[in-house]
């Protein structure tokens, strides 16, 4: 996907393109998992979509739910979706940061060469 350490570095257009492209892509999926979440709390636990969606929000966000679920099938959900979040967080972290990183390290290994 990207570049090897042996070619140039991409020009500044091109790595702002890749940045919004990884941005998009990560955006993409917090709105996918948002609604997810939602649809799964109106679903077991019969909220609101404005409740559904606090709570998808805060546990996509890291901070946990606001309304703790009562059925059985809303714990499992709850539950389940809270391990979902967690590794959501982290992929929309590593999406968005990749590219800087990438361009940190090739920039590294261009000075070594020379």
């Amino acid at each position: 996907m990207y570049e090897p350490k042996t070619h140039p570095l991409l020009s500044r257009a091109r790595f702002i393109r890749r940045v919004l492209l990884h941005a998009a892509t990560a955006l993409a999926l917090l709105l996918l998992s948002l609604l997810l979440g939602m649809w799964g709390y109106a679903y077991f636990e019969h909220l609101a979509w404005r409740d559904a969606f606090l709570n998808s929000a805060m546990l996509l966000g890291g901070m946990g739910p606001v309304d703790p679920p009562h059925s059985n099938g809303g714990k499992l959900f709850a539950g389940l979706y809270a391990l979902y979040a967690g590794l959501i967080f982290l992929i929309v972290a590593g999406l968005v940061l990749a590219p800087v990183v990438h361009r940190i390290m090739h920039r590294f290994h261009l000075e070594q060469e020379s």
